[in-house]
């Protein structure tokens, strides 16, 4: 291992560890500015008054965009390589899991850990409620006012104003 890998190693381990302490502090009025500008100090862009959770776990910012009043519950898990937008007052539920990247399928019997990644941008909207440990799949776009039912998988873009469910999540019915 070079030195220039080891050190790129020990950055890396170093904003983890920071990123861990940071996002495991308590959610508070004084202490949310500290995770919004720990998110800022990356290149995220951030709106007011987003609440943070403890426990939440985001990836690298450079490509995040939160809009006022987002609300990140506990255990929530954001990979950031694809892109992550979230609208204004958009709640997103316990233990949730937004990806933008995801491991490649390999063809061939080729191996898997050396297959890559691919990543997409994910787009949820404003006013959109995602109930408690969901899967938010890379590339899928969430439409302003969509509800999305607890213990969902999104594997494919989901309409404004329309309830979804199951795995993979569908159309239940729309908001009335």
């Amino acid at each position: 291992m070079t030195l220039k890998q080891l050190f790129r190693d020990f950055i890396i381990s170093s904003f983890e560890a920071i990123s861990f302490l940071i996002f495991s502090l308590p959610r508070h009025k004084l202490i949310n500015p500290i995770k919004r500008t720990f998110l800022i100090l990356q290149g995220a862009k951030i709106g007011r008054w987003v609440t943070y959770y403890p426990g939440i776990r985001i990836g690298f910012a450079k490509k995040v965009k939160l809009g006022s009043h987002v609300d990140l519950a506990w255990g929530v898990i954001i990979t950031t390589k694809g892109g992550i937008e979230i609208g204004d007052r958009t709640l997103i539920g316990y233990r949730t899991q937004i990806l933008s990247a995801n491991h490649a399928i390999p063809a061939n019997h080729e191996r898997i850990f050396q297959s890559g990644h691919l990543s997409a941008k994910v787009t949820i909207g404003k006013d959109v409620w995602i109930g408690a440990n969901c899967i938010i799949l890379p590339g899928v776009s969430i439409g302003e006012g969509a509800v999305i039912a607890a213990g969902s998988v999104v594997t494919k873009n989901i309409e404004p104003f329309t309830i979804a469910g199951g795995i993979p999540a569908k159309k239940l019915k729309e908001r009335d």
